[in-house]
Order: C-alpha cells, then structure tokens, then sequence
C-alpha cells in the first residue's frame, strides 16, 4: 500500500514530514487492518477443516461487515452475534448488518449481559450446541494469528519513521506494528475507546517497550463523536481527498494534527499513520448524526 503526504500548514510550520498509509484501499470490502487480522484466521479455518467462522461485534462493527465478506469470498459460512437483541426485528435498516447479511452471515441477536459472557467457555459450549462446529475470531479480531497479519503492515521502507501512529480499538494493530517496527521507532496508539485495560491486552502479544498510548482523543468513548471532530473529519477530506471514519482514524489523526500544533514531535520528525480503514461505517454513523440534527460526513 502506497504513502501518501499530508501536505498542511500547520505541519510545514513545525518543520514535521506527516504521511498516510493507505491501508484502506488494500481491498473493496476488507479493508485496512481487518484484512490483515482475517488473513491468517481464515488460513487456519481452513487448515483445521472448518467450514463456519463465528465471531463478535456490536451494530456498525466493521469486523463484522469484513468478516462476512471474507468468509463468502472464501466459501466459508458465517455466524456473526451481535450485540443487542432489539436490533432483531429492525437490522434491514442497518446498512452495516444489511451489507453482512447479504454476503451470507447468519445472525445471533444477543442481550448486552450475556453478551459481556462471551469470553467464558461455558457461553461459548453454549454457542456450540446451537451452531455445531465452528472456527472462532473473536470480537475485533484479535488473537495472536490477527497480530500476525498486523506485523507485515511495515516494511523496510519505512524504517526511517521516527513514529508509526494508528488508532486503537482491541488491541491487535498496534501489537502487530510494535512487533515489526525497530526499536528506535515510537509507536504511538490513539485508543477510541475509554478504559484501562488496553496496555494490558497489548503486552499479551507485544514485548518491546517502545509504545505508547495518547488518550486524550477518544471523544468521550467509543463511538461518541461531536461536531468538532464532524468538521474535523469533512476538512480533513476536503483538504487531503483522503477520507477518515469518525471512530477510529479520525480520531487518530485529529490526535496527530492537535499534538503537532502543541510541539510535541520533534522539528525535523518523520511520521507514519496507518490508515486502518474502517469507512462502512460512515453510512451507519449519518443517520445517527441526522436524528441528532448534526452534520453529516461527507
């Protein structure tokens, strides 16, 4: 995948060089980070012989959407339970399960307090005697197979960044890139989630040091977004023509642009953002924004 320069003001006036990853455009409908995550899953489904993949994800996941689309690319069956059991009678109108269902996944509407179970093995039996065999992913995609995927997103080409940003979700990106980036590169990660739990998931699969998470751009928690970050994120389209989603990369690039204006990277740095994709969910995001009487992304 190809770098592309940000070319602004205030970036040039910090003496700072900021490129974009295009991970985004790796694939029409697996895109960014979830391809890298599935890739290896989807290797040892099919390994192990299993012929359905099951996995986690709330109402406009994009791991759910990817998901789908691999295993019906793959000729793999998919079973995708979804949080929130009064989304059963109305998900035709939403485009992320829509696009889901029509590449073939079965869905299991689940109530939010079994679905807070789904680590535990007496849940997952229980999925089992329901749905047969299958192959697990979890929800957001990451296990050691899916931080796997995530190492081969740099290259030697790109060793000479000083720092590789990317957004956070559960943990598995930013793990990959930790893994495969050198020692004397920072690896900063923009969580778009509030918690603490996040350092703790990241040293399961990461044991270098030179991380670090900024949590001072989550925008309230996951999926929250105001109008700030809206005209943040239609500018920033505006200006560069490259699009971001307002849960995870917008996030994150808002995060880089705000600390580059308050001289946190030193003049003369060279940045990487990893464009971990994640733009179905802009459809999804609108019609929230309209009942709200906000903006829409553009």
């Amino acid at each position: 995948m190809h770098n592309e320069e940000i070319v602004l003001d205030e970036i040039k006036t910090a003496n700072i060089r900021l490129f974009v990853k295009r991970e985004d455009l790796i694939h029409p409908f697996v895109s960014g980070n979830k391809f890298r995550k599935l890739k290896f899953n989807i290797a040892e489904a099919k390994k192990l012989q299993k012929k359905t993949l099951l996995t986690f994800g709330g109402a406009f996941s994009n791991h759910i959407a990817a998901t789908a689309y691999a295993g019906f690319e793959n000729g793999l069956k998919t079973i995708g339970v979804i949080r929130g059991e009064e989304l059963a009678d109305k998900w035709m109108e939403n485009p992320t399960l829509s696009f889901a269902e029509k590449h073939g996944m079965q869905f299991y509407f689940e109530t939010r307090a079994n679905y807070r179970q789904k680590h535990t093995g007496a849940y997952l039996e229980k999925l089992k005697d329901r749905f047969g065999d299958f192959f697990l992913v979890p929800e957001g995609g990451t296990n050691k197979l899916a931080v796997r995927g995530c190492e081969e997103i740099l290259d030697f080409n790109e060793y000479h960044f000083d720092y590789v940003c990317t957004a956070v979700g559960t943990g598995g990106t930013i793990s990959g890139l930790i893994n495969c980036s050198q020692p004397r590169q920072q690896v900063l990660g923009f969580p778009a989630l509030k918690g603490d739990f996040l350092p703790a998931e990241i040293r399961k699969f990461a044991s270098n040091d030179n991380w670090k998470l900024i949590m001072d751009y989550h925008f309230g928690g996951y999926a929250k977004v105001n109008l700030e970050l809206i005209e943040f994120i239609n500018e920033f389209k505006e200006k560069t023509n490259i699009p971001l989603d307002p849960i995870y990369t917008g996030k994150m690039m808002f995060g880089i642009l705000d600390l580059i204006k308050n001289g946190y990277f030193k003049k003369g740095s060279q940045i990487l953002a990893i464009h971990t994709g994640g733009l179905q969910g802009i459809s999804g995001m609108n019609e929230r924004l309209k009942l709200k009487n906000l903006p829409i992304i553009k």
